[in-house]
């Protein structure tokens, strides 16, 4: 079956990640109403685990952008609300009882950013406060998954409580979504792996890890083929300087990689595309650099640098937190002010200088939420039109801690459900139908979820479909027929694919060349171009 949920992706995974939701104190975001509009108030709920005793809760927040702290129910520089416990309740998988708590702040006007902090204590017991959602599930579990997936034993902590203050925060606002971004058709391209330009040959199309030649200029030249499939959104993977062929370890994000064609390459890509009405969405990863990146070179020179406290050190097994492990692509600790304040800036530079059309947010998961409350912020006071979704590998509860932080997510449940429906053929229609129309129910129509049946990092459809293009066809019309943006992985119209899966030859497996020549499915690109009119035309008649 397909690996698609990363840390969850087998049940011993999965019920760690929820054994450890369940210890500590939790709050992930929960909140209502998720995404506040002036004038509103908002109830934060958390929950005390099975492994921490204590007996008062105390929110700390700030309105001013200064971060909130306290201890025991006071501050010197926040407004304090306590809780209060609303409920018990009893969770069979930790086998424990949890208690629910309660608070609600009091509304704000437009504009406004609450950062808080939640901290619980016994009333009886000077011991050291205990913060909210410190450490982080989320880190746990992928450690757990680290040890999984390398066959190495692995044990759950006995406690999680922690005295490490993490700050949240929620953005009180009217903005919603841009309207060409509900009515997006997107295309996913692999720049180095579309079109090298017209008279020039592939540089090899043989080592999937290496560099295969595809420019931007390539992409530019294409934008005729693009509009006559149907398409109004291009996404480019990552295009900034790199050390590799993926383009998710950056060295420099102030510049277009010269492998790609440079930054006048990418202008002139773009205002081709304005000028046909097509957006452009760059990729972008926040989360974690190249280890070549001048600002992590300097932070390993010395603990004295500027920049030491913009990564993480002494962990095992690099000794710095990385992105799963990956010694080349060190992360990024976005809690920091500078660090956050500095990728803020990387954003808003493309939005202001170039005029890109939004981003897809690599590993968004990564960052907690609150780092993406400030990065929609600055991103959409520059460019108010932009659209900003997330890579987020994860459970829809987890994912609906971005409602109202970013415009929306890549749909990932839809992805398996269609995959398990059309694909694997392991899961009945009926089971999809009523799969989707609760998904849509759980979700609010402000947050919109980009839906997919492959991308880069999984086998494609016709590879688990054993080369079954009308099982492609199939899940393809589902697809548009559902109500979200659909993005189309290149090729897929063409019925390109691949022979080894990416359990067996990497992630790479997939991100084949384009073709081409007479060895496109053109049968089948005429199908799937007629899908994809016929959903704009829909669309079309909706609006009228």
């Amino acid at each position: 079956m397909d690996f698609i949920f990363g840390t969850l992706a087998t049940d011993a995974l999965k019920q760690v990640f929820h054994r450890a939701l369940r210890m500590g104190i939790q709050h992930r975001h929960a909140m209502s109403p998720a995404n506040p509009r002036p004038n509103e108030p908002v109830t934060l709920s958390a929950w005390v685990g099975t492994d921490c005793d204590v007996d008062a809760l105390a929110c700390y927040y700030t309105t001013n952008l200064d971060l909130p702290s306290g201890a025991a129910g006071a501050s010197d520089n926040s407004q304090v609300a306590r809780f209060h416990q609303v409920s018990t309740e009893w969770d069979t998988v930790a086998w424990g009882y949890l208690t629910r708590w309660e608070v609600t702040l009091p509304a704000q006007p437009n504009g406004t950013i609450v950062q808080y902090r939640i901290g619980g204590w016994r009333t009886d017991d000077p011991s050291p406060e205990i913060f909210a959602d410190a450490p982080d599930a989320t880190q746990i579990t992928e450690d757990a998954a680290h040890h999984y997936f390398v066959g190495q034993a692995w044990t759950m902590p006995t406690r999680y409580a922690s005295t490490g203050e993490k700050s949240f925060a929620y953005r009180v606002d009217e903005v919603a979504p841009p309207q060409w971004a509900r009515d997006a058709i997107i295309y996913q391209v692999l720049v180095d792996r579309f079109y090298p330009g017209d008279g020039v040959d592939w540089a090899q199309t043989t080592n999937h890890s290496q560099l295969m030649g595809g420019t931007l200029e390539g992409v530019q030249q294409k934008l005729g083929y693009l509009l006559d499939l149907g398409i109004n959104t291009i996404w480019l993977s990552p295009t900034w300087v790199t050390v590799s062929a993926h383009g998710y370890d950056v060295v420099d994000f102030g510049a277009t990689a010269p492998h790609l064609g440079g930054d006048l390459a990418l202008r002139r890509l773009i205002d081709a595309a304005h000028s046909r009405g097509v957006r452009i969405v760059l990729d972008l990863p926040c989360n974690h650099i190249s280890h070549q990146h001048p600002l992590f070179k300097d932070a390993a020179s010395s603990p004295a640098s500027r920049y030491r406290d913009w990564f993480t050190w002494e962990v095992p097994p690099h000794g710095y937190k990385t992105f799963f492990g990956v010694a080349t692509m060190p992360q990024l600790n976005l809690d920091h002010a500078g660090a956050r304040d500095w990728m803020l800036q990387q954003a808003r530079y493309w939005l202001r200088e170039f005029d890109v059309d939004g981003y897809r947010l690599d590993y968004a998961a990564g960052p907690r939420p609150d780092f993406w409350t400030h990065f929609a912020a600055a991103c959409k006071d520059v460019k108010p039109d932009c659209f900003l979704f997330g890579e987020i590998i994860d459970t829809p509860e987890a994912q609906h801690a971005y409602v109202g932080r970013l415009d929306g997510c890549l749909d990932f449940y839809t992805n398996e459900s269609l995959r398990k429906t059309f694909g694997w053929k392991s899961q009945s229609l009926a089971d999809y139908e009523r799969q989707i129309a609760r998904g849509r129910a759980y979700f609010s129509g402000d947050f919109l979820m980009p839906t997919f049946i492959d991308n880069h990092d999984m086998n494609r459809f016709l590879h688990i479909a054993e080369g079954d293009k009308d099982a492609l066809r199939a899940a393809l019309a589902a697809q548009m027929k559902l109500p979200a943006p659909p993005i189309l992985y290149y090729g897929t119209e063409i019925g390109l694919n691949h022979t080894a899966s990416v359990r067996e030859g990497g992630l790479e497996a997939g991100r084949v060349a384009m073709i081409w020549d007479e060895q496109q499915d053109r049968t089948l690109l005429n199908d799937v171009s007629a899908l994809i009119h016929e959903r704009g035309a829909t669309q079309r008649r909706t609006k009228a």
